[in-house]
């Protein structure tokens, strides 16, 4: 990203946290290619209700994968709007890449995400200038930041028979697949 848009404009865009015009305008088209999988696999279109209207708000963003597990970070912390969102709605969410995939979002407590942040930088760039820690740096640098960045592991959403549509496990199983849970089959 550094290439097309400095680490300092990036920034920028995003004064206190928040998208500012511009980034809401990348993330709007983003979203709507990732969404239709015209992207690598693991950027994918993040649909969660609203906590306040209850519409369905779209957030582009880039999977990290780990030992056949599939996880999402927030770049910009812990109040970003999609994380206030998904623990409003009970973690459950789409991810969409294709197709839709019904989801859980499980977030990890903060003395498991060190390894899981290290991996989000090393495969998602364009968080990079966000989280002010080099993605080359010891584990011990990560976990002094882990309280500040959820990380949610992407687990199949095995309610109302959501995973047999899917395709997935059996209900009740965790997804281990080498697939993002958004990818088009």
């Amino acid at each position: 990203m550094g290439m097309l848009i400095s680490d300092r404009r990036l920034r920028a865009m995003y004064t206190g946290g928040r998208a500012g015009a511009a980034a809401r305008r990348f993330a709007r088209a983003w979203a709507i290619v990732f969404g239709l999988g015209l992207a690598p696999r693991r950027w994918v279109t993040l649909e969660v209700p609203g906590r306040r209207t209850g519409r369905i708000t779209r957030f582009p963003l880039g999977l990290a994968d780990l030992d056949g597990a599939w996880y999402l970070v927030p770049m910009l912390g812990a109040d970003c709007h999609w994380v206030r969102n998904v623990r409003a709605n009970g973690g459950r969410a789409v991810l969409r890449h294709g197709r839709a995939r019904a989801c859980r979002l499980v977030e990890l407590p903060a003395a498991d995400r060190a390894p899981l942040l290290r991996q989000y930088l090393r495969q998602v760039p364009g968080a990079r200038p966000h989280i002010q820690v080099d993605r080359d740096a010891p584990l011990a640098e990560f976990a002094a930041i882990a309280e500040r960045h959820p990380v949610f592991r992407v687990e199949p959403d095995t309610g109302d028979d959501v995973a047999a549509d899917l395709g997935e496990q059996a209900p009740g199983a965790i997804a281990t697949t080498a697939a993002p849970p958004g990818a088009a089959s």
